[in-house]
């Protein structure tokens, strides 16, 4: 029997996989949670999924997840948080924008909402707070995409530099 996460994950993955233009390789981050998955070795990538049809969309966080989230922070670097949005569109935030709307207090139970008529962009807010500015759908997959060009053009440099060092 296929798992409801199953789907949401697959939507995830599937979109990643087509619109990189050169394929990805997507590997299970190591989680009792079966959220976590490593993008090209370098990107960590926590799913949450609502399958309500229509906005507003709440995710619960539990303290475990949150302590995930940091963990593959730590431990990768880059990490998003993908919100798949019931059939309407998957939102993806920045460890910095998941930390303005959950701060570094992890409490037992929090949540986020996401809202969003239609054809306008996503309003995201959390226990914590709202997010500053709104979220596009086009943001996906993206936003991800250019942290790895960004991290792939930091490490060239890096590089480069120690090549000048030498």
């Amino acid at each position: 029997m296929i798992k409801e996460f199953e789907f949401y994950h697959g939507a995830v993955l599937t979109k990643l996989l087509h619109e990189s233009g050169h394929g990805v390789i997507i590997e299970p981050f190591s989680s009792p949670s079966n959220a976590s998955y490593v993008l090209n070795k370098n990107i960590g990538l926590f799913i949450k999924h609502s399958t309500k049809r229509m906005s507003p969309w709440r995710f619960s966080f539990a303290k475990e997840h949150q302590d995930e989230i940091l963990e593959i922070k730590n431990k990768i670097g880059d990490v998003f948080l993908l919100l798949v949005c019931g059939e309407d569109g998957i939102l993806a935030l920045s460890f910095e924008e998941l930390k303005e709307i959950l701060n570094d207090v992890h409490n037992p139970v929090e949540w986020i909402s996401v809202s969003r008529s239609k054809n306008t962009e996503y309003t995201v807010k959390g226990s914590d707070g709202p997010l500053g500015h709104k979220i596009s759908k086009k943001d996906f997959p993206r936003k991800i995409f250019e942290a790895k060009v960004s991290q792939n053009s930091t490490n060239q440099e890096q590089k480069i530099f120690s090549w000048f060092v030498e």
